[in-house]
């Protein structure tokens, strides 16, 4: 269950009208692959209009910004994130986390057309990133994010199985992370299979039921990934550490 601080930064979000996704921590949580998050992490469409519906709801909910970089589009574009803390009642204390890029993905329309709509019992609905969306921006250097990336996996194929389609099957076989569901769906969906190869080697080793190079592959694959982010994330470091200064003169 949404914890009541998050319903009411969502809900005052959705009420101004900004058009945002949910992402991180808080997304993973309604997927059920988390069981709690201390942010709210939202994409934004960069748009001046919506930017000033944003700016509405992040006044109702008293968040000020808490450090570099300032709210600027252009710095969004660029793929930083903004902060804000929270003073509402309700809601003190609650860190907003805003961000118009995400290394790797599509544009915010075409994410946008591939969202998941989850409503309550009250008639409320909530935008989040789609699961493989999600999944390609859970690819950090942090650990931590790699087996919410596999519960995620893991839950969807759960959840779909019995009626998998193409592009499900896709996504399974290029993302999943545990080395015996690779094994499973290698089996189960051959011909897929056999196109996935070209760019997932791996499966290889999962359709001749290789446990223990399996595993290393998958950890390789891991920190290919985790370097690609961090050579992402370098010059964007610079930049903090500019802002950083420029805010201390």
């Amino acid at each position: 269950m949404i914890q009541t601080p998050i319903r009411q930064v969502l809900l005052t979000i959705q009420a101004s009208g900004t058009r945002t996704l949910l992402m991180g921590g808080q997304a993973c949580v309604f997927y059920g692959a988390a069981q709690v998050s201390k942010d709210v992490d939202f994409l934004i469409l960069a748009e001046e209009a919506n930017f000033k519906k944003l700016h509405a709801a992040l006044d109702t909910l008293a968040a000020t910004r808490i450090a570099v970089p300032a709210f600027d589009p252009d710095v969004l574009a660029r793929g930083h994130a903004v902060h804000f803390r929270c003073a509402a009642p309700g809601v003190e204390g609650l860190r907003i986390d805003i961000m118009s890029r995400l290394r790797d993905l599509a544009c915010f329309d075409d994410l946008w057309q591939r969202r998941t709509v989850i409503g309550d019992a009250d008639g409320n609905e909530f935008h989040l990133l789609s699961v493989p969306d999600l999944v390609q921006a859970k690819k950090t250097q942090r650990a931590k994010d790699w087996p919410v990336i596999e519960a995620l996996v893991s839950i969807h194929f759960r959840e779909n199985a019995a009626t998998p389609q193409p592009q499900w099957v896709d996504f399974w076989l290029g993302e999943a992370r545990s080395p015996e569901l690779l094994i499973d769906l290698t089996a189960r969906f051959p011909a897929q299979t056999a196109s996935a190869l070209a760019y997932r080697p791996l499966l290889a080793l999962a359709l001749a039921g290789n446990l223990p190079d399996l595993r290393a592959a998958l950890d390789a694959e891991v920190r290919a990934e985790q370097d690609k982010d961090r050579l992402y994330w370098e010059p964007l470091k610079r930049e903090m550490e500019a802002f950083r200064r420029a805010e201390r003169e």
